[in-house]
């Protein structure tokens, strides 16, 4: 979509998770996409007049490009849905590319921010990016201060680090070993500074996400790539480490981890 102008949004219902703006389709038409970078788990489409399209996947949506282009580029975790009823959005491009958006619990989202607002909330409050330079023990610690929660509980939360999904906060502690059900705050000092867990974990969300980018580009449909997710009474593979993974439900979501070497 980069550098290629939008020359008509076929928009088939005025609402995802939320509604759609009421000028949706008119501040796309004729608009060139200058860029597209990310925040998080939002991606955000730059526009010629200036404006952000805003776009959340939310836990079922899915990009498709129709022809002339023959196949979608990436791959997925989950097949993706090919029924066109739940095809909500669909942008028809100037090289004759149509992108389609297709989510059918409608858990995604889309807005346009206006040329020099201030982004939308969700997108104000978020924490730190973990792939950023400047991410390490002492952020990770600021933003864990005074957390009375679970470790699983705060890092899971988008306000203390930005796009760290359910299965990357398991991989995340079991590679730092410590412990999903240990309070947060426990990271970190009276005055704020980081604990040598703090400095582990920093390290740990870092390398697994990293790592998981990697193998991203070569998955294949198997979770051979994950340490402890989805791994229930296997082998922990941590070294000289008898224990095996076990799994509890926190906050509604399964979190996976070894009980002897994660404390």
């Amino acid at each position: 979509m980069e550098g290629v102008r939008i020359t008509h949004v076929d928009l088939r219902r005025q609402d995802l998770r939320g509604p759609l703006p009421s000028d949706f389709v008119r501040r796309l038409e004729g608009q060139t996409v200058a860029g597209l970078t990310r925040r998080a788990k939002y991606l955000l489409a730059e526009l010629s007049s200036g404006d952000v399209l805003l776009m959340h996947l939310g836990m079922s949506g899915s990009f498709r490009i129709v022809a002339p282009v023959a196949e979608t580029p990436g791959r997925f975790r989950y097949d993706r849905n090919e029924d066109d009823r739940h095809d909500h959005v669909a942008f028809q491009l100037s090289s004759g590319a149509r992108v389609v958006f297709n989510d059918p619990r409608r858990f995604g989202q889309m807005t346009i921010v206006a040329a020099g607002d201030v982004p939308p909330g969700s997108i104000q409050a978020l924490g730190p990016e973990p792939l950023s330079r400047t991410f390490d023990a002492r952020v990770l610690a600021r933003a864990l201060r005074g957390k009375k929660t679970s470790l699983k509980a705060a890092l899971s939360d988008q306000r203390v680090v930005a796009g760290l999904g359910n299965i990357y906060v398991s991989e995340a502690l079991h590679e730092a070993r410590l412990s999903p059900t240990r309070r947060a705050g426990t990271l970190v000092t009276r005055s704020g500074e980081p604990r040598e867990g703090a400095a582990a974990l920093a390290s740990a969300i870092r390398r697994v996400l990293q790592k998981a980018i990697r193998q991203q580009a070569r998955y294949r449909g198997d979770d051979d790539r994950f340490r402890v997710y989805d791994r229930e009474g296997l082998r922990c593979q941590h070294r000289r480490c008898p224990g095996r993974i076990r799994r509890i439900v926190q906050a509604g979501r399964s979190t996976f981890y070894c009980p002897v070497c994660q404390k």
